[in-house]
């Protein structure tokens, strides 16, 4: 008797390994350039993909090295997912062409360009050359800081995933739900449960698009006060701005200095005006005339804030905070760069809160 149930134990556990190794072969290997397309990609993909990242957080992702390690990921990738805009230029081709995997290929179904359908800032309207600077001739790459183009960064990988897996019905119902739960949750971030709530009531998810129709043409602060005369005749309490769009909204115009032409998208959605970079040109460390400039720009205009990335040295923001009292804020870019930075919305949200904190003293 003991030897038929110790019989009937080894075939469990190797029924149960035999459904693990098929579950894990129904899920989708991907590798993402950045780890903020790593947390979207987790987010969106759940239980159906497994995800690796060739930048980490703390990293500058204009410097990263073509690692053999990398061409591995590359060679068992379904998927892979770069930020675009050049800003993989130096790497992404040496790994693509060591892995030796045709399926992820620029232009073929594993490869997706997080850039394709975003808001783009900053092209350039003339030639570029290296006399410039390492300025991107397709327009400025940073564009993952602005929570609108993280809702579109979600929808364009939930589309390629749901492509992958089409002959999943299930995953891909799993799939469009996830995204829906993580729009929702940028859209609570950006506005507020209670704002999100009052345009969406029991609609899915996808209808607070009309909040972020009214952001973009600048008309969401007066919807509000619109809405708000309508639920005062019916005497019902009114709505408030929230999330970070409320917390941003006595900065609208307040004047930042950055390190690198990084906060560009984040400045735009949050009304910010970056009046100048410690960088004389994108990718030039800081030159001590240029420093004087600043410092002077800096006094005169009685800016508050700089912002850097916490990659880059303190030396030249510490000389220009004891001429100035200006405030340094430093931050990460991209999840994972410091502890707080957990996910993408935890990351946006950690950028506001250091700003904000910064601005109040």
């Amino acid at each position: 008797m003991k030897n038929k149930y110790l019989c009937l134990l080894v075939i469990g556990l190797l029924v149960i390994g035999l459904l693990n190794i098929w579950a894990e072969e129904k899920k989708l290997n991907v590798v993402t350039t950045t780890t903020d397309l790593k947390s979207i990609t987790e987010s969106i993909g759940g239980d159906f993909v497994n995800v690796k990242s060739v930048c980490q957080g703390g990293q500058d992702p204009h410097f990263i090295q073509a690692k053999p390690v990398f061409m591995t990921w590359a060679r068992d990738a379904d998927l892979w997912i770069r930020i675009g805009r050049e800003l993989e230029v130096g790497y992404e081709a040496p790994i693509l062409e060591g892995s030796r995997n045709p399926k992820i290929k620029v232009g073929e179904t594993g490869h997706l360009d997080a850039s394709e359908h975003i808001l783009l800032l900053e092209v350039p309207t003339k030639q570029v050359d290296r006399s410039m600077g390492d300025v991107h001739p397709l327009g400025n790459p940073h564009y993952w800081l602005d929570p609108y183009n993280g809702r579109i960064i979600a929808k364009s990988i939930a589309e390629r995933l749901k492509k992958l897996l089409a002959e999943n019905a299930e995953q891909c119902r799993g799939i469009d739900k996830n995204c829906n739960a993580f729009i929702k949750k940028i859209d609570e971030a950006m506005f507020g449960a209670e704002l999100v709530k009052e345009i969406s009531g029991d609609k899915p998810a996808s209808s607070a698009d009309r909040l972020w129709e009214l952001e973009l043409a600048g008309k969401l602060d007066e919807f509000i006060t619109e809405t708000n005369t309508e639920r005062k005749k019916q005497d019902k309490p009114s709505v408030t701005l929230g999330g970070w769009a409320g917390k941003m909204r006595a900065y609208r115009g307040s004047k930042i200095i950055t390190y690198h032409r990084s906060l560009s998208y984040f400045a735009n959605r949050f009304g910010l005006v970056v009046a100048e970079e410690l960088e004389p040109k994108p990718g030039i460390p800081p030159s001590p005339n240029h420093l004087v400039a600043v410092i002077k720009k800096v006094n005169e205009e009685k800016i508050k804030a700089l912002i850097m990335e916490n990659y880059y040295s303190c030396k030249a923001p510490d000389l220009i905070a004891e001429k100035t009292g200006i405030k340094i804020v430093v931050i990460t870019n991209s999840v994972g760069g410091d502890e707080s930075a957990k996910d993408y919305v935890s990351m946006i949200d950690n950028i506001i809160t250091k700003f904000v904190k910064s601005m109040e003293k």
